[in-house]
């Protein structure tokens, strides 16, 4: 019930409290779940950008469609993928189920091997459309996450991901950008806060089959 809560609670801040500053013990929590959220294969091809540097976030704002939560946020998560998805990526994840379960190698090598000669089938945009949709489970796991820790957030497509790209030199450190999230305090003047939420009915997005 709680998360129920927390889920009622959130919205997507759109004006943050530029004095609020989310605690470092938060910070590691959030760093936690995402390390804990669930991945295909568990590769977790999706890695975390976490920008606490004003001069940084307000450079962000004009490749963010101007969006001033960029700006405003105690934190910018920022969302990136995995250009590829190589056999020694792969071996190193297998070498990592083998010394933290103590599998034997035996156990693991077909199924090893038949996702690297999946991924050798698919191409870079194949790979990353595939990387994007582990983002996007990410985002909604931390979205939760941060909810649950009354912390507000803004998921965000609206930004010019070759831009990011450029200004961190992720595409020299084999990742893309995929989505933002500012993550702070709402503003106790930012309107939405007090809006009701609009949804569906349940009876109207669910489909129960007995």
């Amino acid at each position: 019930m709680s998360l129920l809560n927390a889920l009622k609670w959130r919205y997507a801040t759109k004006k943050f409290d530029v004095n609020k500053i989310i605690p470092v013990s938060d910070i590691d929590k959030i760093k936690t779940g995402f390390n804990l959220t669930a991945t295909s294969y568990g590769l977790q091809p999706v890695s975390l950008l976490i920008i606490h540097n004003k001069d940084i976030q307000k450079d962000l704002i004009p490749l963010s469609m101007d969006q001033k939560q960029v700006g405003q946020a105690s934190h910018l998560a920022i969302f990136c993928v995995k250009t590829s998805m190589d056999a020694p990526y792969v071996m190193d994840y297998f070498e990592r189920i083998k010394s933290i379960r103590k599998t034997e190698d035996k156990v693991l090598a077909s199924f090893r091997t038949h996702i690297i000669e999946s991924f050798k089938q698919k191409s870079s945009e194949e790979i990353f459309l595939w990387g994007a949709k582990q983002a996007y489970l990410t985002m909604g796991n931390l979205l939760s996450l941060c909810a649950d820790l009354r912390i507000d957030a803004c998921p965000m497509e609206g930004f010019d991901p070759n831009a990011y790209d450029n200004y961190f030199d992720l595409r020299a450190k084999g990742l893309r950008s995929v989505l933002i999230m500012p993550m702070g305090y709402r503003a106790e003047d930012d309107m939405f806060s007090k809006m009701k939420k609009v949804r569906k009915e349940i009876s109207e997005s669910v489909i129960e089959i007995h």
